[in-house]
């Protein structure tokens, strides 16, 4: 018979639940952080929103499996990781269909296009994960911590006073089953920017901290160069991306 959250909740008490997970990390020499107490115990309160999780037979499996999930998102957030390269074809229709229109543009120029839009949308493939560690980083300090590795469904960051959040880097980025899974559930929403007017919202956060100014664009875009100065894999770009070349040729004339 296999065990999963709803299971260990309908049969434990708040601070049972807790200490198996504490036990079970103790066996495998892992520290039990306030980040983890905080969203288990998120996970405890909101039944519905605790996640699905596979292989596990016992209440100690299902710690040691919700712990990896934990783990590897954590480490393998976007500061660390190696992002993947496209493993799709650019459809060469979408250039017929550019210079059916834009009559005067050369072969070259619709090569370029097409490249320009894969590395456009190999960046936006990490915004919302560079915004996620971004907040990560500045929430902590206000009780905040980041649901690495989906260790709770549909919730982006918890509160130690037991607030729900969920981030999206647009007011348009939602889709229907995503908006709707907050209703009747304590899930709070915040995006960054007005996709309608284009108007950030980090006002939210400086307005609900003391005008804290670490929550701002500048500051964003500061953590963004930091990140790809840093691991410039987190950014994947395909070696015979026409864009790559132009690049490393400016560098090469600057330097």
């Amino acid at each position: 018979m296999s065990m999963n959250f709803h299971s260990l909740i309908s049969t434990s008490d708040e601070e049972n639940f807790l200490q198996i997970f504490k036990d079970a990390f103790s066996g495998q020499n892992k520290q039990f952080l306030e980040a983890h107490d905080t969203i288990l115990r998120a996970c405890y309160r909101n039944p519905q929103l605790a996640p699905t999780t596979k292989k596990a037979k016992t209440p100690e499996e299902l710690a040691k499996v919700w712990l990896e999930k934990y783990e590897n998102g954590y480490k393998n957030r976007i500061s660390r990781r190696i992002s993947q390269l496209p493993h799709t074809v650019a459809d060469p229709i979408v250039n017929t269909i550019i210079n059916a229109r834009l009559t005067g543009l050369t072969t070259e120029h619709l090569e370029q296009i097409k490249y320009a839009h894969r590395l456009s949308m190999s960046a936006e493939n990490i915004l919302g994960l560079l915004l996620e560690e971004f907040l990560a980083d500045k929430l902590a300090r206000y009780g905040w911590f980041c649901c690495w590795g989906e260790s709770i469904r549909h919730v982006d960051f918890c509160n130690v006073d037991g607030s729900l959040l969920q981030v999206k880097n647009r007011s348009n980025s939602e889709n229907s089953s995503s908006s709707r899974v907050r209703i009747n559930q304590p899930i709070e929403k915040w995006y960054r920017v007005d996709a309608v007017n284009g108007n950030y919202q980090w006002s939210y956060w400086q307005r609900k901290y003391n005008n804290d100014d670490d929550f701002s664009e500048e500051k964003f875009i500061g953590f963004i160069q930091q990140v790809l100065q840093r691991n410039p894999c987190a950014l994947a770009v395909e070696a015979d991306n026409y864009w790559k070349s132009i690049s490393e040729h400016s560098e090469q004339t600057q330097s």
